[in-house]
């Protein structure tokens, strides 16, 4: 393999490693139920903080707290996986490497 390929590729590796570690002090932040619920959560999907509205929180209707915790979940999730392929994609020129993201 030619030796300025390989450079290239330690290089890339190497920004990839550092990318990934900022991943972890990034974070993104979502809310659901007009702000009674919000999550936020790094760029490795790890949850960082749960906040809830107290008036969120009625023994009265639990099913729709857990609703709203279900979609701020699931909108901090989809905020942070797109923080990290924007992130990877900078890098790797746009190129989708398989099981990278």
């Amino acid at each position: 393999m030619d030796p300025r390929m390989m450079k290239q590729m330690q290089q890339m590796q190497n920004k990839m490693l550092k990318a990934q570690e900022e991943l972890a002090n990034e974070s993104v932040t979502a809310t659901s139920g007009g702000g009674a619920v919000t999550v936020k959560m790094n760029g490795h999907h790890e949850v960082l903080e749960v906040m809830l509205d107290p008036d969120a929180v009625s023994p009265d209707d639990v099913e729709m707290l857990q609703d709203m915790l279900v979609a701020a979940f699931n909108e901090a999730l989809t905020k942070a996986q797109d923080m990290a392929q924007k992130k990877m994609s900078a890098i790797t020129g746009g190129l989708n490497i398989p099981g990278l993201f």
